[in-house]
């Protein structure tokens, strides 16, 4: 998700059918495309570039990725820090995460990388708000496997009663990526996919263990 940047040092405009990130042309003399930063400097720096659309100037990264197609309209695709890698493949969370709550019944689904010690990447994780504990782990899958592709399919499942929310109803990941799949760490029920038999599986610390030894094939 870094900007990309010709001979000259300025970004590339994406061409139509091209994700890119969301930008916007600082500035500080017209009030409606000025900038004045955060009270944290270094989260200030982070939503700062400099020489995107031309040498010196500076943009605001809104930190949406969007494509825009021959017409000029804009889609919303994902946020820049809501991918992950694995397997060699892009992982787009909130994609995922739109799969996964059409397949629940609109279940509130949070879906973010766990690291795995050895592995490339990070593992797919996926925090399902089931209160009533009413999810059919079979046909969950069976229905899962129809619509996304092996990478994309979460190693893990965390049910708990409800998934947390910011001010603004953003799911908060920070604390669920903190615990992560640590089954004496997590109180809910944990699951993980066994792709040798072809289903989830209950996640206890023998087979947590197994896991991050390498010992378990992933």
């Amino acid at each position: 998700m870094e900007l990309i940047r010709g001979p000259d040092g300025v970004c590339i405009p994406c061409k139509p059918g091209e994700p890119g990130q969301l930008v916007g042309k600082i500035i500080q003399n017209d009030p409606l495309r000025r900038f004045d930063g955060y009270v944290n400097q270094t989260a200030t720096n982070k939503k700062i570039a400099d020489s995107v659309f031309k040498k010196g100037d500076s943009a605001y990264l809104s930190g949406d990725v969007l494509i825009m197609d021959k017409y000029g309209h804009m889609y919303f695709k994902d946020r820049t820090g809501d991918t992950f890698r694995w397997k060699g493949e892009n992982v787009s969370t909130t994609e995922v995460e739109g799969t996964l709550s059409r397949l629940l019944d609109m279940k509130d689904v949070v879906v973010y990388g766990v690291e795995i010690p050895g592995a490339e990447g990070k593992a797919g994780m996926a925090a399902i708000a089931d209160p009533s504990q009413s999810t059919d782990l079979e046909t969950f899958f069976k229905d899962m496997e129809k619509v996304l592709p092996p990478y994309a399919r979460p190693v893990f499942l965390r049910f708990l009663p409800e998934v947390s929310k910011t001010g603004t109803f953003k799911f908060q990941k920070t604390e669920l990526r903190r615990d992560g799949f640590n089954p004496t760490a997590v109180s809910d029920r944990l699951f993980f996919l066994d792709s040798s038999r072809g289903r989830y599986v209950q996640l206890d610390e023998q087979l947590y263990h197994s896991i991050v030894s390498g010992k378990h094939k992933l």
